[in-house]
């Protein structure tokens, strides 16, 4: 083996494999259900699949435009219009990239500069602040209340201030599956009426949302419109992660920026992916109805744990759904978790670890974007303990 022979000043001294490759590594070497990573296992459309082989095999295999394919560009501005009464402008508005943490982590680095503050609400998905770091951020913390991980905005109040440049919203959220209700968007345009706040929008689960509750996208209210990065994913709405194919959209003077950092980022996106997805999306009835299966699967896995010693509040949104061990265990969930995946074959993911310093709530978050079998399985397992 090779070694570098000075010492390197890491950037992200702190940052080690991530939480998801350490639990599905463990998940494999124990043969376990692995509800951990949020993947699903299920097959993707054969209309999809036979749609992006169509545009291989016709040729569409070299770089698309820097922004995306106008086509894909075009059909998601219509889609923001219908869905959230804004109007995007698709030559200057609208950018495909590879994937919604790219889409994060370019908005970031396009409008963070030394010192600015970016508040970030946890628990947090884990891309969030190393992305701010890297920028040379200054992280500001709120934790989410624990009753039902609603934001405790007299707290946000008391931490904005003059270095203030951007709040990271993610709704639906994970891991918890909350959602933000109108209140809580009112309370946000008040927080930003009279500054230049940037809001950086995770609405990758736009789609994945339960029990009639309404998106409440950034897109819908003008006065947030104008100055957010929203971002999306392909990925999450269709059950192709792996294809790593999202967008975001943003006012035209943020998008410029965005399109700064994307162009020497990852330049574009896959090529024949995009014009799949734009003949695909061509029909809404392919992505409007996602809730409704994801629903079934919550509802189907609810029921098979329903018998437990786990406590739950059905998830809001997202394909996660959070377990409460308070009535099975005292231990730190990471152990828990690692012990649940090696003795008892069941893998999930230890809340603590989204949060800035480890809060122990003793609760687990297991992924329900799985085939009926393995949820019911996985309900047998978790019944047993």
């Amino acid at each position: 083996m090779l070694e570098y022979p000075n010492t390197i000043s890491s950037k992200l001294p702190k940052v080690g494999t991530t939480i998801f490759t350490v639990m599905s590594q463990l998940a494999k070497e124990n043969e376990a259900v692995n509800l951990s990573q949020g993947f699903p296992d299920f097959p993707v459309s054969q209309v999809l699949i036979d749609l992006v082989y169509k545009y291989m095999s016709q040729g569409y295999n070299q770089y698309p435009p820097m922004p995306g394919v106008m086509q894909l560009r075009e059909l998601i501005a219509e889609k923001m219009e219908r869905l959230y009464s804004c109007s995007y402008n698709p030559e200057e508005e609208v950018t495909i990239t590879a994937g919604g943490t790219q889409a994060i982590f370019t908005a970031i680095m396009a409008t963070i500069n030394e010192g600015d503050e970016v508040i970030i609400f946890t628990p947090a998905y884990d891309c969030y602040a190393p992305a701010v770091e890297l920028a040379g951020g200054k992280l500001v913390y709120v934790q989410l209340k624990s009753s039902d991980y609603s934001i405790d905005w007299k707290q946000v109040k008391k931490v904005v201030s003059r270095h203030t440049k951007m709040i990271l919203i993610n709704s639906p959220h994970n891991p918890s599956g909350a959602v933000l209700k109108h209140a809580d968007i009112q309370e946000l345009i008040g927080i930003t009426k009279d500054n230049d706040i940037i809001i950086l929008s995770d609405e990758v689960y736009e789609h994945i949302i339960f029990d009639g509750e309404t998106h409440q996208s950034m897109a819908k209210y003008p006065e947030l419109a104008n100055r957010s990065l929203i971002v999306y994913s392909f990925g999450k709405t269709f059950h192709v992660t792996g294809w790593k194919t999202g967008y975001a959209v943003g006012p035209s003077n943020l998008m410029a920026e965005f399109r700064k950092v994307h162009q020497f980022n990852v330049f574009t996106a896959n090529a024949p992916i995009q014009y799949a997805l734009a003949e695909y999306m061509s029909s809404s009835e392919n992505y409007m109805h996602i809730h409704e299966v994801y629903q079934e699967k919550r509802n189907i896995f609810l029921s098979a744990v329903k018998a437990s010693r786990f406590k739950l509040k059905p998830t809001k949104g997202t394909y996660f759904q959070l377990l409460d061990y308070s009535k099975i265990s005292n231990e730190e969930d990471t152990a828990l978790a690692t012990r649940l995946t090696i003795e008892h074959k069941i893998a999930s993911i230890p809340v603590s670890v989204f949060y800035h310093n480890p809060v122990q709530n003793s609760v687990l978050r297991f992924c329900f974007a799985k085939e009926n079998d393995t949820l019911m399985k996985a309900g047998d397992i978790l019944c047993n303990i």
